[in-house]
């Protein structure tokens, strides 16, 4: 793989001819990025962290964000610069970027990676190669070693006190190995991931009884092609299915970050379950809500919804028999939901962290970013 950093580059790539622009919504786009970061820059700490610097990972956000500005400066302004001196402050020695103590070593590390990589300098390499080798570490494998004979077995967890896999944190890792691979090319197969073991984590957390042999995998048709945030567990809740069976629901930002963590895996389109996935997602495609879940994780829905569309490259996508041109929707969406001052906050629902307006901001300046190189 050549030297590419982020899917910034491959998107940039991709454009379609100028003629085939929406100029004029693109100029919305950028004015509301351009909002965006603003505020950002004015929430900052101080030190260089935004919202808490026990956990870096809402700062790498943010780098990502003004990394991810279709028009960004030339020149890296000194706000940005420490905001990455503060996250090579938590490198650790082995590996992870991370508060020892704070918990939660796994999702920060990853995410401090893609801020690192985002930068495109040579000389964060180092780190990344570390924080590489620590995170295909906290891969899960009970049961009998090497053998994939538990639920939980090829997923990424928090680390810490959280002794299991879930599948967000498993896509922040896939994404943060996946981006990195050209850092690795002649690397010994046991400093990597176990890659087919990771889908077979994510299939463990998808309502899809012929691949997913776990009772509670729903056929359902409500539930069916679905993702939940880890085996047994959906932070949807339980249902009665149509037989009167107890089924795990299915929601949208997990069901998302399922399609997007098989992208990742390099799982072919016409696979049945990315096939699955998708149905599931776009029969329940809605801005209103995160599906099943309400306003809780809205802008997090936002977030990996644009990311795995674009991975995916879908630009227009059939809900109910309808084309929708899925850019310009959640693009106007956000830009609608701007504040005045610039920033993103939940006004419905604060679990997840979404009513820090930084996170929040974070999250759609990012968004934004990817449909705007999408136009």
């Amino acid at each position: 793989m050549k030297t590419t950093i982020t899917l910034f580059v491959l998107l940039i790539l991709a454009l379609p001819a100028q003629a085939q622009r929406d100029i004029s919504f693109m100029n919305e786009l950028q004015r509301s990025v351009d909002r965006g970061i603003t505020s950002l820059k004015a929430s900052q700490n101080p030190e260089g962290w935004w919202t808490s610097p026990e956990h870096p990972a809402v700062t790498a956000l943010a780098l990502i964000a003004w990394q991810g500005n279709p028009n960004k400066p030339k020149q890296t302004p000194e706000w940005i610069e420490k905001g990455y001196k503060f996250l090579l402050t938590h490198v650790q020695p082995d590996g992870s970027i991370y508060v020892p103590g704070k918990g939660l070593a796994n999702y920060n590390t990853s995410l401090c990676m893609m801020a690192l990589l985002a930068a495109n300098d040579k000389r964060h390499n180092p780190a990344l190669l570390k924080a590489r080798a620590f995170l295909a570490k906290q891969q899960w494998d009970l049961g009998e070693e090497g053998k994939q004979d538990h639920p939980f077995d090829g997923g990424v967890g928090y680390g810490g006190r959280y002794p299991h896999s879930d599948l967000n944190n498993t896509l922040s890792s896939l994404e943060a190995l996946y981006y990195t691979r050209h850092l690795v090319k002649d690397a010994a197969p046991q400093d990597d991931l176990n890659w087919k073991a990771a889908i077979g984590f994510i299939q463990n957390c998808q309502n899809l009884p012929s691949h997913n042999k776990q009772p509670w995998a729903s056929n359902d048709p409500k539930q069916k092609g679905g993702m939940i945030y880890f085996p047994g567990k959906s932070m949807a809740g339980t249902v009665k299915d149509k037989n009167g069976r107890t089924a795990l629901r299915s929601y949208g930002s997990i069901s998302y970050a399922g399609m997007l963590s098989y992208s990742y895996a390099q799982l072919k389109a016409d696979d049945p379950r990315v096939v699955a996935v998708r149905k599931w997602l776009f029969d329940n495609f809605t801005l209103e809500e995160n599906p099943a879940m309400g306003a809780q994780g809205l802008y997090y829905y936002y977030y990996l919804m644009t990311k795995a569309l674009s991975v995916s490259g879908d630009r227009i996508i059939t809900v109910k028999g309808k084309k929708i041109d899925w850019r310009k929707a959640v693009g106007l969406k956000l830009i609608g939901l701007q504040q005045q001052d610039g920033s993103w906050v939940n006004t419905k629902s604060a679990r997840w962290w979404e009513n820090e307006k930084p996170l929040v901001t974070a999250y759609s300046v990012i968004s934004l970013g990817y449909i705007y190189r999408g136009e």
